[in-house]
């Protein structure tokens, strides 16, 4: 058997940012230098391993800070909490 650590997660919340200010997808490639697929992947938050030069980029596109994008979630069940399994 393996432990296994909830440690939460980190979810990028772009596309929330985005609706919230109404800036288009369009705008942010070209302003970041990003392909279209690249930043759906980022917007749907479909990143096992987000590029920190790509979340760099977005910010300085964006004049934003990256918690602005960017949240920890923390484990439901108590802090750091190993179980079996």
């Amino acid at each position: 058997m393996q432990d296994y650590t909830d440690y939460g997660y980190v979810e990028i919340t772009l596309d929330g940012y985005l609706k919230k200010n109404d800036i288009s997808k369009n705008f942010l490639a070209e302003k970041a230098n990003l392909q279209r697929t690249q930043l759906n992947t980022y917007c749907k938050n479909n990143i096992k391993r987000p590029d920190i030069d790509v979340l760099a980029r977005i910010c300085y596109a964006l004049d934003c800070d990256l918690a602005d994008i960017v949240s920890y979630v923390k484990p439901q069940k108590g802090n750091g909490r190993t179980t079996n399994g």
